[in-house]
């Protein structure tokens, strides 16, 4: 069950992205048919992101309620997930810069690190990336028609 603070808050996410990825000149980010980026970016969720959302982007079971310490669980990044539900900028601020503060959502409590100090923009964008490329084609497709929607 999604709360009004919950959903207020996915709004202002949606929003932050865009607005976001307006002032940093960025589109399209995401390269799942780039095997480089995409190698790069195995390797790169495999250190940083695996031990969270799973060896096979599984996420951790029951991610859609709060844990005993009021935080959400980490999604799944495969096809079952929310994650190809958000376009590339909104994926993009999320993992450099965090929910608070892409959401303006000061005190936001979650378990999710920010990573701009930690990944580089590319190291970013491949990891995005490899998440991507193992999307069934129906899934990319509907991805890709989000990301021409903003």
């Amino acid at each position: 069950m999604i709360t009004a603070t919950l959903l207020s808050g996915l709004l202002a996410l949606g929003l932050g992205g865009m607005l976001y990825a307006r002032d940093q000149g960025r589109s399209g980010l995401l390269r799942p048919d780039d095997a480089q980026v995409v190698a790069l970016g195995k390797v790169v969720y495999a250190e940083q992101c695996a031990s969270c959302h799973g060896d096979n982007l599984e996420g951790q079971p029951d991610w859609q309620r709060r844990n005993a310490e009021g935080r959400l669980p980490a999604p799944p990044h495969d096809e079952t997930g929310h994650t190809w539900h958000h376009a590339d900028e909104l994926l993009f601020g999320i993992t450099k810069l965090g929910l608070a503060e892409i959401g303006n959502m000061p005190g936001y409590e979650t378990d999710m690190p920010v990573y701009k100090d930690v990944l580089s923009d590319d190291e970013i964008i491949a990891v995005l990336s490899y998440i991507k490329s193992t999307w069934p084609e129906e899934i990319r497709k509907m991805h890709d028609h989000r990301n021409a929607m903003m």
